[in-house]
């Protein structure tokens, strides 16, 4: 074995050119799939992490017919003796109720139609923590006047964050990383635009009568912290449900679509409010991961021990349209690469074509002077493996730091692009995915690859006339 692979790594480097040109191709096509790949999974894996973290958890219980009629009238009677057992379920990390509904919010002249969310404080902090994204830093004209007129700030810092103006952020980190500021900038000059972009705000009490609106929503309201918001709706069974409610603080939610419509208020408030003394509409559950098996093991024990009238969810059976589309889109891209490795592999192939009509004499002397076809097929196969595994090892090293980096540092779109993926309810962000199996898929797809060009050789060998190779 040993001298079968020095002789194929030996007949690889008589040819450099071919060799070359052969690894660079699967390597192209490795490194261009990956990061491809990682850029597309990494994107949808935002898109749901913002969904289950700020909105639907993993699973919810809910009103057998809420899902298809979300009204109040389809709430259920809970107490804690219910999130308690759902609790102590292998995997669950958190159980949170949620009274949901929908109402008119007008301030002054400005109104629009809101959903309102309401919660409890404490136990909120183990699902979404919407603490965490209160708005601290707003970069308002204002502020971007002011920064001006300083003249703390060099140009080029100036109109990073001018690009940004009308922003907000609920971390240091969020500025800077959509800002766009260098390792230098930002260790120089962060600080200090964080002093004139800190805005004040604030949360709900346990027992709170107030309310947080989300920060796109404020802003089409003209509403800001202090402010009193006339909500008008429909309570349990038909009530009436209407309101005065001042405005606790501003939250950033990570999904623009939630982020222009979302009220929050406390369970207590809202119940009464709606007319609805101890109901809630969904209970959503956090669970360790999302994977299949996690979530239909905690669905079938959790379904055990819920209310009569109620039924729980996974998060694909809330959002099945999302899904669907995630589901397409993924389709889509590997039907991409598939037409990339297709093209890459002709290309082999036809290299493949090349070497055996070029050493047919060659394979007809070793085949005279006693070497068994065997062991000149395994040489030549080999010399394939070596190939693929040159292009493939180069591939996935090549790709591996940018798939690290842009997975700890995000590219943002910005501008009208930007712009385009937030209105289509996107975040702007476009997260590498961390390594998976569709990183080392491409080791397979290489081998298939590599093993089906083989083929051709390996037939030709076993077919080979020793005098007409010889004349040839």
């Amino acid at each position: 074995m040993n001298d079968i692979f020095k002789i194929a790594w030996r007949n690889l480097w008589r040819n450099r050119r071919r060799t070359m040109i052969t690894s660079a191709s699967v390597f192209f096509a490795v490194f261009f799939a990956t990061i491809m790949r990682s850029y597309q999974l990494g994107t949808y894996d935002q898109m749901i992490t913002n969904l289950i973290e700020s909105y639907t958890g993993h699973l919810q219980i809910q009103h057998k017919e809420y899902q298809d009629n979300p009204m109040i009238d389809y709430s259920f009677g809970y107490d804690d003796t219910l999130i308690s057992a759902v609790s102590r379920i292998k995997n669950v990390v958190s159980a949170t109720p949620h009274l949901e509904s929908f109402a008119l919010a007008s301030n002054g002249p400005q109104t629009k139609p809101v959903a309102i969310v309401a919660i409890d404080p404490l136990k909120e902090r183990m699902f979404s923590n919407p603490e965490n994204k209160l708005v601290k830093y707003r970069i308002s004209e204002s502020a971007v006047a002011a920064m001006e007129k300083s003249g703390l700030f060099p140009s080029e810092v100036m109109k990073k964050v001018r690009e940004n103006a009308g922003r907000a952020y609920s971390s240091d980190a969020r500025l800077e990383l959509e800002t766009g500021l260098t390792g230098s900038e930002a260790l120089k000059y962060l600080p200090e635009i964080l002093r004139y972009c800190k805005t004040e705000n604030g949360f709900l009490g346990e027992h709170d009568d107030g309310v947080v609106i989300s920060d796109r929503l404020a802003g089409y309201l003209k509403a800001g912290i202090g402010d009193t918001l006339v909500l008008l709706g429909q309570g349990y069974q038909g009530a009436s449900a209407a309101g005065l409610f001042p405005v606790r603080g501003i939250i950033k939610m990570p999904s623009p679509e939630i982020d222009s419509r979302l009220i929050m208020m406390t369970i207590e408030k809202a119940q009464e409010f709606l007319d609805c003394p101890g109901k809630i509409t969904t209970l959503a559950i956090s669970l360790t991961g999302r994977s299949d098996r996690v979530m239909n093991q905690a669905k079938k024990e959790i379904a055990a021990i819920i209310p009569d009238g109620t039924t729980v969810k996974t998060w694909i059976e809330l959002n099945p349209i999302l899904y669907q589309q995630i589901q397409g889109d993924s389709q889509s891209g590997m039907l991409m690469l598939g037409l990339l490795y297709f093209i890459i592999f002709f290309g082999i192939f036809g290299t493949v074509l090349m070497m055996v009509a070029e050493r047919r004499k060659e394979f007809g002397v070793l085949v005279s002077i006693g070497m068994q076809k065997s062991r000149l097929k395994r040489i030549i196969l080999t010399e394939m493996s070596l190939l693929g595994v040159f292009g493939l090892a180069g591939g996935m090293a090549a790709a591996s730091p940018l798939i690290m980096y842009f997975y700890y540092n995000p590219i943002v779109l910005k501008g009208n692009l930007g712009k385009m993926m937030e209105d289509y309810g996107w975040d702007a962000v476009m997260p590498a995915a961390w390594f998976g199996p569709y990183f080392y898929w491409q080791a397979v797809i290489v081998a298939l690859m590599v093993i089906i060009a083989s083929l051709y050789p390996m037939r030709k060998i076993k077919k080979l006339k020793e005098i007409e190779a010889l004349r040839g």
